[in-house]
Formats: structure tokens, sequence, C-alpha cells
């Protein structure tokens, strides 16, 4: 019963990525893009824990660990981006 649950939670995700990819690629705005793209990193890490416990290791549990500080540095570097039109601010503008 466990298995056919995983499986079909697997599937339910797998579309849902497919959607977000759509949402990514059409847009209609750039935050709609940056959305989907956060979103399609919490779907690679919820696809990855799926995986994990069907495989029944803890192996993945390090790029689950991975995926999740990788997707949160992704959103903030894209938020960063939106605000102030710049990622890395320069300090050298700011002494003149």
């Amino acid at each position: 019963m466990l298995d056919l649950v995983l499986r079909i939670s697997l599937l339910i995700i797998a579309v849902s990525t497919i959607l977000y990819l759509y949402r990514l690629i059409k847009g209609p705005s750039v935050p709609d893009r940056v959305i989907a793209l956060d979103a399609i990193g919490i779907n690679l890490i919820g696809i990855t824990a799926i995986i994990s416990v069907m495989l029944r290791t803890n192996a993945f549990l390090e790029v689950i660990l991975l995926l999740g500080i990788l997707t949160f540095i992704g959103t903030v570097a894209f938020a960063k981006f939106l605000e102030k039109g710049e990622i890395i601010e320069n300090d050298r503008n700011r002494h003149r």
C-alpha cells in the first residue's frame, strides 16, 4: 500500500514540475518565473525524498540538503536582483 501511495505522489509531483516548467518558460513576468523556479527546486527535493523512501535508504539526505541550500540561495539572489537590479553591490560607487 505504501509503495502505491509513493508512486502516485511521485507522479503528481512530476506532473506539477512539468507545469511549473511551462510557467518558467511562458512567464508572463519575471517574478512569476522566479516563483516557478523556486517551486521546481522544492519539487526536486520532494522527488528525491520519495525516491529515498522507495529505495529504503538515507543516502540521498545530503542531496536533499544541498538542493535546499541551492534553492534558497537562488531565490534570495533573484529576489535581490529584482529589488535592486544587481546581485553583488559595488562599494566603490558609495564612497564617491
